[in-house]
């Protein structure tokens, strides 16, 4: 896993991601490898805005682009996804605990006889 403990790596991926075409440019490439001309075709802006989008998402480490003869695909760099999931899922997990106990509380009060919300009528 990459470590993102440092804060220009989460700065580059969330700022990458901040963008509307470049979400849906990593959407795209979650279903698999594609070239800039392919990328490009849903978008009503040019082959080199989309370039450029890439490049930012290239400088994240988000996506990384090969050569296979003429053709240049990009690809989803899924290491670099799957860190910013897990920078993102610690956060997830210390929640779900604190709601977990909070539920533990609320059984608990609820048990022995605590006050039950009265319904309005």
């Amino acid at each position: 896993m990459l470590d993102y403990d440092d804060d220009n790596l989460l700065d580059s991926a969330f700022t990458a991601l901040a963008d509307p075409v470049r979400r849906r440019i990593v959407a795209r490439l979650s279903r698999g490898q594609a070239t800039v001309n392919e990328l490009a075709e849903p978008f009503a802006i040019t082959k080199q805005a989309v370039s450029k989008h890439i490049q930012v998402l290239e400088q994240a480490g988000l996506v990384t682009r090969t050569r296979e003869a003429q053709r240049r695909p990009v690809h989803l760099n899924p290491a670099r996804l799957e860190a910013l999931t897990a920078w993102i899922d610690q956060y997830r997990l210390v929640r779900e605990e604190q709601f977990r106990s909070l539920d533990a509380v609320l059984r608990s009060s609820t048990a022995n006889g605590g006050d039950h919300p009265k319904e309005s009528s």
